[in-house]
């Protein structure tokens, strides 16, 4: 099954946007994910809405963000040490199964009646832990799918991937939720996860280039910090990250919105959820067709800062299309940054501590935005949802000037 051959060595001949698919076991893998994310978007979706229906409270909601990201900070660091330490494969079967149990169960406690507030988060939490093992190395298993050339296209389908998911699954989880109930959802979810399972088991590259160079030590957790604070250009990617997700992650907010500024219920929470992606969408075939973007420093800031503007007007509007669009230009923004962050980071990264480089980022890539969740929450009760947004916004540009004045070395990097 586990045949062995380098990307490089398979490399298609043929240029073209979508160069990427063209490697078996990356074109399968990629599949799988695109199934399994609409999946777990519409629980994503669905346990907002569940826990503001459950709980009425703004705080409560923001209280999912810090849910979802203290196991992520508690179990990072180990997750990237095993994924380099461990075939990553192995690793994301059994993490994949673990998070479509925990989806299983959030639709058993829910169709029989349990589901109190506690319980949603308890088993969100759980999913958060396995996440934390199943991100770096699903992250750190890209790079060799695929040749060094085609790294930056297969990060971008990624990207489309992702999105494509972001879109499907919300709007869907708006109809299932109104038609059939919140623990139609979860069941869902629970079975999306079968078609990555099934990818994985018909992988034939090599997971990594050296499996076990790692071992599970201090030493070994340690050294993927000590790498990130010795690269500035990484360092300084994750920070900008950190900072822009925690003033401008308002997607928490999302269902008050929906049912009381623009009124327009569970269907409309799943457009409003499907906007971001729309725009990211469009964002990643532009980069797609697009190909080398040589000031990618410059470019970078560019788009946060975007992204900080579009959030800020979004925060303002009363208007659902408007708001639609304008939610549309921060997955815009947000897109076409992560994919020059992830770019970057990857090809400046040895494939031994990918898995712990990558572990590091999960804590302020995910950390940002779950955080950001929170203070918008206790904000939202505070001043009201649309300030809370708009302060937000504001804080994010102020965070980009702050950055490029101060970290050069960013703002002057270019396509190396």
């Amino acid at each position: 099954m586990n045949t062995p051959h380098t990307a490089t060595a398979t490399a298609p001949s043929r240029s073209s946007p979508f160069v990427a698919l063209q490697y078996r076991d990356f074109r399968l893998l990629w599949f799988g994910q695109l199934i399994s994310l609409a999946g777990s978007h519409m629980q994503l979706v669905t346990i907002n809405w569940h826990i503001y229906i459950l709980t009425g409270s703004a705080v409560a909601l923001g209280l999912t963000g810090l849910v979802r990201v203290l196991p992520i900070i508690i179990f990072s660091l180990i997750g990237g040490v095993f994924a380099d330490a461990h075939d990553r494969r192995r690793v994301l079967l059994v993490t994949q199964s673990l998070m479509m149990t925990f989806a299983a169960l959030l639709g058993l406690v829910t169709s029989v009646g349990w589901a109190a507030a506690w319980v949603v988060y308890l088993l969100a939490a759980c999913a958060s832990a396995t996440m934390a093992f199943d991100q770096p190395a699903r992250q750190a298993l890209t790079p060799n799918l695929v040749s060094r050339e085609h790294l930056t296209n297969a990060l971008t389908l990624n990207n489309m991937m992702m999105q494509a998911a972001a879109i499907v699954g919300p709007a869907l989880a708006g109809f299932v939720i109104a038609g059939l109930g919140i623990a139609a959802v979860y069941w869902i979810n629970a079975a999306s996860f079968l078609a990555v399972l099934v990818a994985l088991v018909f992988l034939r590259t090599p997971t990594q280039e050296r499996v076990g160079a790692a071992k599970i030590t201090l030493s070994a957790l340690t050294e993927g910090i000590r790498f990130v604070r010795q690269s500035k250009i990484i360092l300084s990617t994750m920070l900008l990250d950190f900072f822009a997700t925690f003033f401008s992650s308002a997607s928490a907010l999302l269902p008050i919105f929906a049912r009381d500024i623009l009124r327009v219920g569970p269907e409309g929470l799943g457009v409003l959820y499907a906007a971001e992606s729309a725009g990211a969408i469009i964002a990643g075939i532009g980069m797609s067709l697009k190909g080398t973007v040589r000031r990618q420093g410059w470019v970078l800031l560019l788009s946060v800062g975007l992204y900080g503007v579009a959030t800020a007007l979004y925060g303002a509007s009363e208007w659902f299309w408007l708001s639609f669009l304008l939610l549309a230009g921060v997955g815009a923004a947000d897109t076409v940054s992560m994919i020059l962050r992830n770019t970057i980071r990857q090809l400046a990264t040895p494939d031994h501590i990918r898995g712990r480089m990558t572990s590091v980022n999960m804590i302020f890539f995910m950390g940002g935005p779950q955080l950001g969740n929170l203070e918008a929450g206790i904000v939202a009760a505070l001043i009201g949802a649309p300030l809370s947004v708009i302060t937000g916004g504001i804080a994010t540009v102020v965070a980009v000037i702050v950055m490029a004045w101060f970290v050069p070395q960013l703002r002057n990097y270019r396509d190396q």
